[in-house]
């Protein structure tokens, strides 16, 4: 055998294990569908991020998280407004569990929206460190939106069960917390896709520190 041939199969071999050595057939078959799985749940995580914006957006500018009757007319209120009659005005009341819950939807719409940021603008490798700041994003945002939630749902029953007849919470309430369970599903999914990344059935997933 020659020596170019010699020089040209050590080269070939070199630039292989550079690349990451030789896979038989079975691995890269399985390294395709670990990456499936992940690109998979990072989808998953976008979509159910994405719901839960706006469906936070809608129940937090919206007036219709608690219907009611008020000296025999119809009434409805969210945490900015009261409507009677569909004539709506400022809340007027300075209540402090209105703006604690004010406060807590706000901050969830940022975290679900820095958390869905920095999923778009994440390498679709799974192993970037954005990845996992937006599930730890999504995830607080879920989090802060049940706080609020919960708080408005406790003193609602507490403070206007005792004031207003016929009273009842509405479809901007009810979205609230569909958002929040979509935005906790949403940071599951984010953290489970970068975490899978780090098996050792997934070689694809390399290292990406953007």
């Amino acid at each position: 055998m020659s020596d170019w041939m010699i020089r040209s199969i050590v080269a070939g071999t070199i630039t292989v294990a550079a690349r990451g050595g030789f896979k038989t057939p079975e691995a890269r078959g399985q390294s395709v569908i670990f990456a499936g799985d992940c690109n998979r749940q990072r989808g998953g995580a976008s979509l159910c991020g994405v719901a839960a914006l706006v469906l936070l957006i809608i129940s937090t500018a919206t007036d219709y998280w608690m219907q009611y009757r008020y000296s025999g007319n119809a009434a409805n209120q969210g945490l900015w407004r009261f409507c009677i009659n569909r004539k709506c005005h400022a809340h007027t009341l300075n209540v402090a569990f209105w703006d604690a819950t004010r406060a807590f939807m706000l901050l969830s719409l940022l975290g679900c929206f820095a958390g869905l940021l920095l999923s778009v603008t994440a390498s679709k490798r799974g192993r970037s460190k954005r990845v996992r700041a937006g599930g730890v994003a999504l995830l607080l945002s879920g989090f802060l939106a049940l706080l609020a939630l919960a708080i408005y749902t406790g003193m609602t029953v507490s403070f206007f069960g005792k004031r207003y007849i016929g009273w009842k919470f509405s479809w901007s309430h009810i979205l609230g917390w569909i958002g929040a369970i979509l935005a906790l599903a949403a940071g599951v999914l984010q953290l489970c896709a970068y975490q899978r990344s780090f098996s050792e059935a997934t070689p694809v997933c390399l290292t990406d520190e953007s």
